[in-house]
């Protein structure tokens, strides 16, 4: 039996964040992944609050030295209209005091784990756990698919959507609210056009009634670009799922006239049910970290954020447990508020922000006592531990200006824009070697 203080699930940033610190309090811990890296992922949008977080961890440096694009804000637009507003992270009311950037997760993702690594952290790739065998105060236990055995003292579940702790207790709930049933669909692509300037490396965020596209600008040749829309949407056209991003791009005027130069594959990968919450996120013998936790729509890029952030929180109380040094619940109950509380704004504004009043108001780009500007903030990731007083006041009132958009015109109105009522366009065949009109008809 392989023996451990700490067992770690989940190789991505928050488990290789927990690995990393409390390898460093010098806790002997091993971590589980399932995948070998470097791997795909997505999220490659950083957040400016993340940058603290990799200063503190002594990672600034060796992130900064990774192929990347500097993010300073971000473009938002509605599918059909070349007149987009773009906005800088400095415009808010709190002013985030540090850079930040777009970057490919594969050599992120890597460079944590390798770090974890190095700290002393015993790294066990393309070895997925099976199933929980004890889960309890002081005592862990899991085994893997290749039938291996771990024990520990404690355990981070930090598996992302496999939420293995979760579905161990059976507590994962994804939402009921429509609204928050999503599915993405996304791949990377050469030569897309780019902004201008310093704006290079804002993601591009191009809304439509079925959901909305994302452009992100990972290094000077490759492009994120994905499609989040509704489950019940896609049960309504005859598409196939590994090409319903090509059938979205053909029927969205901006994106398909920023990719006429682009190439890369026809078929796409999917990411489907969220968004979820599990609860209770901890309990005896378990922290849950960062997606294992509870997952949000990623409109506002907040997963790796919400990860390192997490992470350190979790190491923190699970290194006091360890040592002996508070109270196992009162610790877990501190856990708990701190990743309820910080990310409750999101929540909020996440379920806002799919109505046309919200997008309205947003779009206008101006507001009494920068009360737009708010929203701003707090897609910097200002909300750690909870937002402060200036800006959850600020963003009640522009709660309550999106209800009274619905009825009283405070700023004008915007034509809804719905990709079914789009004649689809074909981008250039030798690009791509499934022709986007080919997809088309299949409607």
């Amino acid at each position: 039996m392989n023996q451990y203080d700490v067992i770690v699930i989940g190789g991505g940033p928050a488990g290789s964040t927990c690995a990393l610190l409390l390898a460093r309090q010098g806790f002997k811990v091993c971590l589980l992944e399932k995948a070998r890296h470097p791997r795909f992922h997505i999220g490659e949008s950083i957040l400016p609050r993340t940058m603290p977080m990799l200063q503190e961890l002594g990672l600034a440096d060796a992130v900064a030295k990774l192929p990347q694009v500097p993010k300073l804000g971000a473009e938002f637009g509605f599918g059909n209209d070349f007149h987009t507003m773009q906005f800088s992270f400095i415009d808010g009311p709190l002013l985030p005091s540090f850079p930040v950037f777009n970057i490919e997760r594969s050599v992120f993702d890597k460079l944590l784990i390798d770090e974890a690594r190095g700290a002393g952290a015993t790294v066990f790739e393309e070895t997925a756990v099976k199933k929980i065998l004890k889960l309890e105060e002081g005592a862990v236990e899991v085994v893997t698919t290749d039938d291996r055995t771990f024990s520990g003292r404690m355990l981070m579940d930090a598996s992302g959507h496999g939420t293995v702790v979760a579905r161990h207790f059976g507590t994962r709930k994804n939402f009921d609210d429509p609204e928050l049933q999503k599915v993405a669909y996304f791949q990377h692509f050469d030569n897309v056009e780019r902004l201008p300037g310093e704006a290079e490396g804002h993601p591009s965020i191009f809304m439509a009634d079925e959901g909305w596209f994302w452009m992100i600008r990972l290094n000077e040749r490759v492009t994120s670009v994905g499609f989040v829309t509704r489950p019940s949407f896609v049960r309504q056209i005859d598409v196939a799922p590994n090409r319903l991003l090509q059938w979205a791009i053909a029927r969205c005027p901006v994106v398909r006239h920023r990719m006429r130069d682009a190439s890369g594959p026809a078929e796409n990968h999917v990411l489907a049910d969220f968004s979820y919450r599990c609860d209770p996120i901890a309990g005896p013998g378990f922290f849950m970290v960062g997606d294992a936790a509870a997952f949000l729509d990623p409109i506002f890029s907040t997963g790796v954020t919400l990860a390192l952030v997490g992470a350190n929180e979790a190491s923190k109380h699970a290194t006091k447990i360890l040592r002996g040094e508070i109270d196992p619940a009162r610790s877990r109950d501190e856990y708990t508020r701190f990743v309820t509380g910080s990310t409750a704004v999101f929540w909020r504004l996440i379920r806002k922000y799919y109505r046309h009043s919200f997008r309205e108001l947003f779009m206008n780009g101006q507001g009494p006592v920068k009360v737009h500007k708010a929203i701003i903030s707090v897609l910097a990731g200002q909300v750690f531990p909870r937002p402060v007083w200036a800006l959850r006041w600020r963003m009640r009132l522009f709660e309550f200006c999106v209800w009274a958009q619905q009825y009283v015109s405070l700023v004008p109105r915007w034509p809804r824009f719905r990709l079914v009522d789009e004649e689809p366009k074909e981008l250039p065949r030798e690009r791509f070697p499934a022709s986007v009109s080919e997809m088309s008809r299949a409607t």
